[in-house]
């Protein structure tokens, strides 16, 4: 082998880590990664009320989450308004509140078209809210599944709420009479809204 051959041999040799370093990470890659930093609590899919497409839970990563199944002809309805002040008092602070309508006590007869207007004319609700499925049937709706499983307690009305933290883990349930602005619900909250989330592990 000449000597100008050796060289560009050395080069080449030399400059693949270089590059490998620089190779664009394919989409598994991106996804695995992405998978990594959500909680399994929250790395699942469901459709937003408004619009009927698809949006990933992870999203709400490092927020403190008020989970409730709502209705719109309850004696509870009420508690759309407040549920609704909560979210615009705390949302700058990491608050969300997550909204399941239901007609699993047969209080929800509407359509998702029908929710959503009812929501925004009667309430201005603006708290992301998700299209009408089972919360009793824990097939249907996996985030109950894993919400009734760690929690150790299932709805057995309309506006059940579960708190979740930062770091994606059930902390708390709340049964349909708690008002959102009861006392002990808004100190469990503003105790997690002042925690800061986990760092990502790796």
């Amino acid at each position: 082998m000449s000597h100008a051959r050796s060289r560009v041999v050395l080069a080449a040799a030399l400059l693949a880590p270089a590059l490998l370093a620089f190779a664009p990470v394919s989409s598994a890659q991106t996804s695995v990664a992405a998978a990594a930093t959500c909680p399994a609590l929250l790395d699942r899919e469901f459709n937003r009320l408004q619009t009927g497409k698809p949006e990933s839970l992870c999203q709400y990563r490092g927020k403190v989450l008020l989970v409730v199944n709502t209705a719109s002809y309850c004696g509870y309805t009420h508690q759309y308004e407040g549920l609704e002040a909560l979210y615009r008092k705390y949302k700058d602070r990491g608050l969300v509140v997550l909204g399941f309508p239901s007609n699993d006590f047969e209080q929800e007869p509407g359509s998702n078209k029908d929710i959503a207007e009812f929501c925004r004319l009667t309430y201005g609700v603006e708290f992301p809210m998700f299209e009408k499925s089972s919360v009793k049937t824990l097939a249907a709706n996996p985030l109950y599944a894993d919400l009734v499983a760690r929690t150790g307690q299932g709805p057995k009305w309309n506006f059940h709420k579960y708190v979740i933290d930062r770091n994606g883990n059930a902390v708390a349930a709340f049964a349909s009479r708690v008002e959102p602005g009861d006392r002990d619900l808004i100190a469990l909250l503003e105790k997690l809204l002042a925690d800061k989330p986990a760092e990502p592990k790796g």
